[in-house]
């Protein structure tokens, strides 16, 4: 992940958890969740933050554990939400993660240098089960890379970049929209791993 992007969510931890948890309900996301995953399987919020999510999908049947690079917000987490998992995991690698149902990466992966974008998707979809879901979205930034008065990094790309590394899956849900919760503009993609196959 983008040091300055991971310092400066360290540094801030407490402050981005209160403007997250302040936020509208992220019901749209939450939606989309219902609508595609897998009930009664496992669940992995890649990019957890201060853990909102993490929590819901937990209070509605999708067993769910979190991860996050920045330790500060996983401890923001912790506090918050003492009864579930959660553990440091940083993009590209997610080194340590086993395999999941469903996959929810929400608003990270622009916050990654453009050349590590493609390998970061390639193992997100790595961490999908066969027959499992992968919901991932990003932040649109137009034009050029650029920082926050924070520093943290939007990187610019295009979803072709993200797309040519899921072509093994089927694209259930590829839109633009502006999120309920930030309100935001940004690129959500729902798709679903092929199964194992059956040989007789």
């Amino acid at each position: 992940m983008d040091r300055q992007t991971l310092a400066a969510y360290d540094q801030n931890a407490a402050a981005f958890a209160k403007e997250w948890h302040d936020q509208p309900a992220p019901v749209d996301l939450q939606e989309v969740v219902e609508r595609f995953f897998v009930r009664g399987g496992t669940s992995a919020d890649i990019g957890c933050g201060s853990g909102r999510e993490v929590a819901w999908l937990n209070a509605n049947g999708f067993a769910a554990v979190g991860f996050d690079a920045s330790e500060g917000l996983l401890k923001e987490a912790r506090q918050r939400y003492p009864g579930f998992k959660f553990t440091q995991a940083e993009l590209p690698e997610l080194r340590g993660l086993g395999t999941y149902d469903n996959v929810l990466c929400e608003t990270v992966i622009m916050h990654l240098d453009r050349k590590q974008i493609r390998p970061a998707v390639r193992r997100l979809f790595d961490v999908v089960k066969p027959s499992g879901i992968l919901y991932l979205s990003w932040r649109v930034t137009d034009s050029a890379d650029h920082r926050d008065e924070h520093g943290r990094l939007y990187a610019a790309f295009d979803a072709a970049l993200v797309l040519a590394e899921l072509k093994e899956a089927t694209v259930l849900l590829d839109e633009e929209v502006v999120s309920a919760s930030s309100g935001k503009k940004i690129h959500r993609l729902v798709v679903k791993k092929p199964g194992l196959e059956i040989r007789e």
